[in-house]
């Protein structure tokens, strides 16, 4: 179950989804976090954030919408006690940022940059740009380059540097190149798509943002394509597959997509087991299908129908005379 993302090996391929476990403290009551192959914080913001006003979470058929905004104690709060509670257990830890600004970013992975226990840091290009109309950086390439290169240019070079995609796009293989000829060295998707529902009791909309991102199983059919399509145009980059993940079932979906690492979310707010469960079940997935590694089915939905997996035809390679 060994996998790579980018440079640092993961001992298992599940990690936590930003924003679904905090900073790991929450999910620590029930198991040992080093079981994980990684935890991925909240996403980081420079100043304390309050978050959305209330209501901002209502279930969904097959999901849920949340705005939740971000909601965190900001840089200062995280770096003096969040990121060295995880680091003193040893525990390899994903870093999301969130900024309005590319100025922000770049000041985010400053004060990150030689704070110990930092593993990767993700990204999360879903954010408004307040400089630019609030128009999100995920949708526009040059938007989302500008904001990696920052950052790139700023984190330790044996730190990866991971963009978090956002499907609301007309072209997400074009931003996630963008992304990557920038200096992404692994890519993280999907964040929520944006949904909206209405109260039909109260007559208003359900949130008080009125939309907000929609996630659970409803989203896994948009998570497999876009890890897809992403893959197949850009095969030698690492994919963190997130969205909709429940089961082993799910997770195996997006690693034969091309996923080599899988992101846990909505599941651990009914389940807090659910990272374990999912990785048992994709390991017995994989073992009775005959695989001997992970590696060996990540993208292999995209070879021809009959090919053989990848230690397989290595086998057979150095069978051959």
């Amino acid at each position: 179950m060994r996998t790579f993302l980018a440079h640092v090996e993961l001992a298992n391929p599940i990690t936590t989804a930003a924003g679904c476990a905090a900073s790991g403290r929450e999910l620590a009551q029930f198991f040992d976090l080093h079981r994980l192959g990684a935890l991925t914080t909240r996403s980081i913001t420079m100043a304390p954030r309050a978050g959305r006003p209330t209501p901002r979470m209502a279930e969904t058929p097959s999901g849920m919408l949340n705005a939740v905004g971000l909601q965190g104690p900001g840089i200062d709060a995280f770096l003096e006690r969040e990121l060295p509670w995880l680091a003193q257990r040893g525990i390899k830890t994903i870093v999301s940022i969130g900024g309005g600004t590319v100025a922000e970013y770049s000041e985010l992975a400053r004060r990150l940059a030689d704070a110990p226990g930092v593993t990767a840091l993700e990204v999360n290009l879903s954010c408004p740009n307040i400089e630019d109309r609030g128009r999100v950086f995920a949708r526009e390439g040059s938007a989302a380059a500008e904001v990696i290169a920052s950052v790139r240019s700023i984190m330790r070079y044996d730190v990866p540097v991971v963009a978090k995609l956002a499907p609301d796009v007309a072209d997400i293989v074009s931003v996630a190149r963008a992304c990557v000829d920038a200096g992404a060295d692994a890519l993280s998707m999907i964040n929520n798509p944006l949904g909206m529902a209405i109260d039909t009791e109260a007559l208003r909309p359900s949130l008080a943002a009125v939309t907000g991102g929609l996630s659970g199983p409803a989203i896994l059919p948009l998570a497999v394509r876009c890890v897809w399509q992403v893959h197949a145009a850009l095969p030698g980059v690492p994919l963190i597959g997130i969205g909709g993940v429940m089961s082993g079932r799910d997770a195996f979906q997006l690693v034969l997509a091309g996923a080599c690492v899988v992101g846990v979310g909505t599941a651990l707010f009914h389940d807090p087991y659910a990272c374990l469960r999912i990785e048992r079940e994709l390991e017995d997935l994989l073992r009775a299908r005959g695989f001997q590694r992970l590696a060996d089915a990540v993208g292999l939905a995209h070879r021809p129908p009959g090919s053989a997996p990848r230690h397989l035809l290595v086998d057979s390679e150095e069978s051959t005379p």
